[in-house]
């Protein structure tokens, strides 16, 4: 069994395109090596399904990669929303600094009852200054909030969850199992995924960009979200390709629907904690009796063991406690936490995962047995952390309007650009055939219903 297990060599695929994102990390070269993963895993699948007679050349333009890293919509006569909560940021305690992050209704309503202040940056500022880093990060997280404390690369590698994630291998295989894949007519050496049914339960931002870079080969996408459900500075990011639809899954019949979704789908990701399919009755045994044929990949933020297994996390906050943003504030010459220049860690391992599901999908195409696949956010940072630089005094990468495709994109929200693909696998070039659209705008059923 050959199952994704680290990057490809760089003898493996062709690197065009210079510059690099500024940071004290690799942050460009973890772009390339992500795209150059995807289209590794590419080619094996076109050779298994016998849509290309010779082994596909893998180009990746560098350059473009480290662009979609950050955003790939550029508006046109509009803005996006803040993808930040006016209260989420970085806060100086009495030892040190702590993220919170305030996004969602109930994570900030965790924070401010914690700190008694109202929601406002000032109030929450001196509030956190009586606080040690360590207490507030542990109070925050027991209230249902989240937060991270900013630790160094030793403290956190001496952490028990640093100590746990560095055990983890890049991408877990789990549960060993053989499947038969449905199949998939439309497939062509252009759109090698064509009618791969993707069944989409993430939110930001890694489980979204593994289904976009699936959508971007021809899969069908069905992302899927609770009613009123909305990340209005992400989405028009991220829905590109997809079709969107609400279900509540904590009634009866939208349960129901989405296990008629299931027993349907080819591949289903999802970016729930340990236990909480199981707590909806989707059980590992019950999901393999609903779609037993199906291929799976899930991720988290902090690893699938150790004491935070199970703990809330994002991008930012796990750059805080991995000593990415303490590192980055040493290299800068700062006096204050300095994250990456984009969400590297989320980005990452959304390739990632669309690499994980291309080889399940790979194994499974030549007889052998598949099995699940578990990311975090955390180990994709341990990665990071070791990947060296290939050109320290590479030029800085900043977007202009030759990087963007010169057609405009038709999004839920307004006109727009998209970013020019950074990948191509022989005949096969990233396209996506849906502009980006607003939640809920779909209907809870299958795009296409050719069997």
């Amino acid at each position: 069994m050959s199952l994704l297990a680290t990057l490809p060599s760089t003898d493996s695929y062709r690197k065009v395109g210079a510059g690099a994102l500024p940071s004290a990390f690799a942050v460009s070269e973890l772009a390339t090596a992500s795209f150059a993963t995807v289209g590794q895993q590419m080619t094996r699948l076109m050779q298994a399904l016998n849509l290309s007679t010779k082994e596909p050349e893998v180009i990746v333009d560098h350059r473009l990669a480290s662009l979609w890293f950050g955003y790939s919509f550029k508006p046109d006569g509009w803005d996006m929303p803040s993808l930040w909560d006016a209260v989420a940021g970085d806060y100086k305690a009495s030892d040190g600094w702590i993220r919170l992050h305030t996004n969602l209704p109930r994570h900030r309503e965790a924070a401010l009852k914690v700190l008694g202040t109202p929601p406002e940056r000032a109030a929450v500022t001196n509030a956190v200054k009586s606080w040690a880093i360590a207490d507030l990060e542990t109070t925050v997280v027991a209230e249902g909030g989240v937060a991270a404390a900013m630790r160094s690369r030793a403290e956190w590698l001496e952490h028990p969850q640093g100590r746990a994630v560095s055990r983890d291998p890049l991408i877990g295989w789990q549960g060993p199992r053989y499947v038969k894949l449905r199949d998939r007519p439309q497939a062509t050496a252009e759109r090698p995924l064509a009618g791969l049914r993707v069944l989409d339960l993430t939110r930001v931002l890694a489980g979204p960009v593994s289904t976009r870079t699936l959508a971007g080969f021809g899969a069908e996408v069905l992302r899927i979200d609770p009613p009123d459900w909305d990340e209005p500075g992400v989405i028009p990011d991220i829905s590109l390709g997809k079709h969107c639809t609400y279900l509540n899954l904590k009634a009866e019949d939208g349960l129901k629907r989405l296990q008629e979704l299931m027993s349907q789908a080819d591949v289903f990701v999802h970016g729930y904690r340990p236990g909480a399919l199981d707590a909806l009755g989707l059980t590992r045994a019950k999901r393999d009796e609903l779609a037993p044929n199906r291929i799976e990949v899930t991720l988290d933020a902090y690893g699938w063991q150790g004491p935070w297994s199970t703990r809330r996390g994002f991008d930012s906050l796990v750059q805080m406690s991995a000593g990415i943003a303490h590192t980055g504030m040493g290299w800068a010459q700062a006096d204050k936490p300095t994250p990456l220049p984009v969400q590297a860690l989320d980005h990452a391992t959304g390739y990632l995962m669309a690499a994980a599901v291309l080889s399940a999908l790979s194994e499974a195409a030549s007889g052998n047995s598949i099995m699940h696949a578990h990311l975090s956010l955390a180990r994709t940072a341990e990665l990071l952390a070791v990947l060296g630089k290939d050109d320290a005094e590479a030029a800085p990468i900043n977007p202009t309007s030759k990087d963007y495709n010169a057609e405009p994109e038709a999004s839920g929200w307004g006109p727009g650009h998209r970013l020019n693909p950074a990948l191509q696998v022989g005949e096969a070039s990233m396209r996506w055939d849906l502009p980006a659209s607003k939640l809920g705008t779909s209907k809870p059923v299958w795009p296409f219903t050719a069997s």
